[in-house]
């Protein structure tokens, strides 16, 4: 039987091939290619699908032209890979509002490919341009949705249970330390240090969800639905206390002009 290393094996390099004649076809360049799910969260279930999000630039004359045209790249999804990606302009100009998903890009631990520096030259800009409070919002609105939608049932999907669980703790490590937030789950453990029993359930579920397929379901945890109604409430209270962030695009500028240029 192939292991399970070797299937992750055979899928990375498809995902390779993939890239590969996407760039081709597309005449782009591929500055950055990485993990963007349960895989780099760190709580994938076996049949977990791959999500690879991606940063292309296109030639300079591109970007010289009065049209709009398409800043985004989609492959067709299907059960195992989910592969898309944003113009370096789109990525930018989130990356200047604060956009969420393109933080936690920047800090993957699964890159599938890189050309350039694009990742470290954002996290240099990143204490610059990152909105406490806009990053806040972000995952309290994504812990308040799970919650309500998804954990008031009488079974519960177990990954539900991480997809709450995340987000707030991203929501609450922002509220501490006043930066964006670490992507990798266990990173954002160190936050409730002081709740051994959180923990220790944590560490039960991290366990089966090792082994049990996406459908999974389990009995509702009192103690985490306990635990998360009471964060929620406490990020809503910090939120509001929380200045708004203001800041201008020059580096950012600098950065697009700098890398647009490479392609002339």
């Amino acid at each position: 039987m192939e292991t399970i290393a070797a299937q992750n094996a055979d899928v990375v390099s498809s995902i390779g091939a993939q890239l590969q004649q996407l760039a081709s076809q597309e005449q782009i360049t591929i500055l950055y290619a990485c993990e963007s799910g349960s895989r780099a969260w760190g709580f994938p279930s076996p049949d977990s699908d791959y999500d690879v999000r991606f940063i292309y630039l296109r030639p300079l004359e591109w970007y010289l032209s009065i049209e709009d045209r398409p800043d985004t790249i989609d492959l067709p999804i299907d059960s195992l890979l989910d592969i898309n990606g944003w113009d370096l302009r789109k990525a930018l100009k989130l990356f200047k509002g604060s956009n969420s998903a393109i933080y936690e890009w920047i800090q993957s631990p699964i890159v599938y490919r890189a050309d350039g520096n694009l990742p470290h030259k954002l996290l240099e800009l990143a204490q610059q341009y990152y909105a406490p409070r806009a990053g806040i919002h972000h995952y309290l609105n994504m812990a308040t949705n799970c919650y309500r939608e998804s954990l008031q049932t009488d079974t519960v999907k177990l990954k539900k249970y991480f997809y709450a669980l995340r987000p707030i703790l991203a929501a609450k490590s922002i509220v501490t330390y006043q930066t964006f937030p670490p992507m990798v789950f266990n990173d954002l453990l160190s936050l409730i240090s002081d709740r051994p029993d959180i923990l220790a359930e944590i560490d039960r579920l991290l366990t089966i969800k090792s082994t049990a397929n996406e459908a999974t379901t389990i009995a509702p945890i009192p103690l985490f639905n306990d635990f998360i109604r009471t964060e929620i409430e406490h990020c809503e209270a910090a939120v509001k206390l929380i200045p708004k962030h203001e800041t201008d695009g020059a580096a950012i500028d600098r950065l697009f002009r700098k890398l647009v240029l490479t392609q002339a």
